[in-house]
């Protein structure tokens, strides 16, 4: 039978094994970071323990009408940590982020599984594993293009929304969403749109491009 000892180390190494996660995830400033994986991991490990061992626990023997299927404890962890990782995930417009926040939540659950049922080196090469796929095959990933938020302000209404898609465009710059807001007191315009514009686009070509636009009052260019 395993003892206290061993059942609290399962759930040791799924807690460290789960913040090592975590640390890359505060690395790059996402949604759940080192606290949130270390203790979705250590919850993992714990209920894995619990799975595996609570009959012993409970004093259960041959004969008594009672019916045990330890599985389903780990099988819940699944599911409910689906229900957290959603939370993680958010639509701004035509772009999803979170997607890989929400998968590492699972990862980390898995790997806590694996603590608590004592597969020690299952569990840390899977832990290796998500250090690689999060850090170094980032480079994969298209780097050419920068998304930043576009916010221009007009001197009364206009055509404005389609006049500077057309001149996104021609930078070679995809408009993700825009926000329209009309001042009908002052007579202004803004019009917030959400881009990705290449990096070898520079913001002098920008604003040399959109500064011709007619009734243009103000321009200004920031990370979302």
């Amino acid at each position: 039978m395993v003892t206290h000892g061993e059942m609290i180390l399962r759930i040791t190494v799924g807690a460290l094994l789960g913040g090592v996660i975590g640390v890359e995830r505060d690395i790059h400033r996402r949604q759940a970071g080192f606290r949130t994986h270390l203790i979705v991991s250590m919850a993992s490990a714990t209920f894995m323990v619990v799975s595996a061992h609570f009959v012993h626990y409970q004093s259960y023997v041959a004969g008594m009408p009672v019916t045990v299927d330890p599985s389903r404890i780990a099988a819940a962890v699944v599911a409910g940590v689906g229900f957290l990782g959603g939370g993680s995930i958010l639509r701004t417009g035509a772009t999803v982020q979170g997607l890989t926040t929400a998968a590492g939540l699972w990862l980390v659950a898995a790997i806590g599984l694996c603590s608590g049922a004592g597969m020690y080196p299952e569990a840390g090469f899977v832990t290796l594993l998500g250090l690689v796929t999060l850090t170094m095959l980032r480079v994969l990933e298209d780097k050419n293009v920068t998304r930043r938020v576009l916010e221009l302000t007009f001197n009364g209404p206009g055509d404005h929304v389609a006049r500077v898609s057309k001149l996104l465009e021609g930078l070679a710059a995809r408009v993700l969403k825009h926000d329209y807001r009309r001042n009908l007191r002052e007579g202004w315009t803004s019009i917030s749109f959400d881009v990705l514009i290449p990096n070898r686009v520079e913001i002098g070509d920008i604003a040399n491009v959109l500064e011709g636009l007619e009734d243009l009052r103000e321009i200004q260019l920031r990370v979302p």
